[in-house]
């Protein structure tokens, strides 16, 4: 990648931007920050800009010397990005999810479909990276079942907890966003990234544990139950309501082929041990 770029970086304040941020840097490429909270962007240490997302017009002010495009927002606003982006963009790198592939649709699903299609349309150069369960840091994933863990030392999940998830650690998300600028140098069909290891959910809880050096006592819920717990909420005028596809996606695997990211960005994702080492190092019995 030329040295002369400068790459704006949207949604720089988030965990996965504040390490490419980093990564950028301290490669001596001139990084423009841009977010929505000026408080968060003032101690970045690089060039920074307020963007509204929803105002077309100042997103294009902030994109305007864009060289190429790193996007850690949601997806769903890639239609907007693409809208605003200047002639002189030569690429655009976008942090998708593997919500767009899970077979029980919602709006949400359905907006990463309409994103994507947006991206392939524009016929810019570039990516769109999938990530699947993303850990590390303040995430809401590991984080929340060691506290669960910490706290009552039993999870419940639905049937026998044997759906299989493949989590990615944050790092390894920033380093292929990293090596998805340089190389996609021509329009990208989207890209799955993932972490090395596809295991059962229970799995994955039960690696949280020895992470943590806690026991933990899984409990199976009998997906009909949840099913009726999820239609009761949907019922009831207060508290948060539940949708019946949330409680499928919990059911369906979450697994996918990672020898199109190695081979396209030649990353090699983290062991699930390895990940979880890093997240909850210093950590394990508090």
């Amino acid at each position: 990648m030329p040295g002369a770029e400068t790459i704006a970086l949207i949604g720089a304040t988030s965990r996965i931007g504040l390490l490419l941020l980093a990564r950028l840097k301290h490669r001596g490429i001139a990084v423009i920050a841009l977010g929505r909270s000026a408080e968060r962007l003032a101690p970045l240490g690089a060039p920074a800009r307020m963007v509204d997302f929803a105002d077309p017009a100042a997103l294009a002010r902030g994109l305007a010397d864009a060289d190429a495009v790193i996007s850690c927002a949601p997806l769903t606003i890639a239609p907007q990005i693409l809208a605003a982006l200047p002639e002189r963009t030569s690429r655009i790198v976008f942090t998708g999810s593997t919500r767009r592939f899970s077979r029980y649709r919602d709006a949400f699903g359905e907006a990463l479909e309409q994103a994507e299609t947006a991206f392939v349309r524009s016929g810019r150069a570039g990516a769109i990276l999938h990530a699947t369960m993303i850990v590390g840091g303040a995430d809401r994933n590991a984080q929340r079942l060691a506290a669960l863990i910490r706290r009552f030392g039993i999870i419940a999940l639905p049937r026998r907890g044997d759906a299989l998830v493949q989590p990615i650690h944050v790092e390894d998300v920033a380093a292929s966003l990293e090596r998805a600028l340089d190389r996609a140098t021509t329009p990208w069909p989207p890209l799955v990234i993932a972490g090395r290891d596809a295991v059962a959910y229970r799995d994955f809880v039960r690696a949280i544990a020895v992470a943590i050096s806690r026991k933990v006592r899984i409990v199976s819920i009998p997906a009909p139950v949840l099913l009726g717990a999820a239609a009761l909420t949907r019922l009831s005028p207060v508290g948060p309501r539940i949708e019946a596809a949330q409680i499928l996606r919990l059911l369906e695997d979450k697994a996918f082929d990672i020898a199109p990211m190695r081979e396209r960005l030649g990353i090699e994702p983290m062991s699930l041990e390895a990940m979880l080492a890093r997240s909850f190092a210093g950590r394990a019995g508090t």
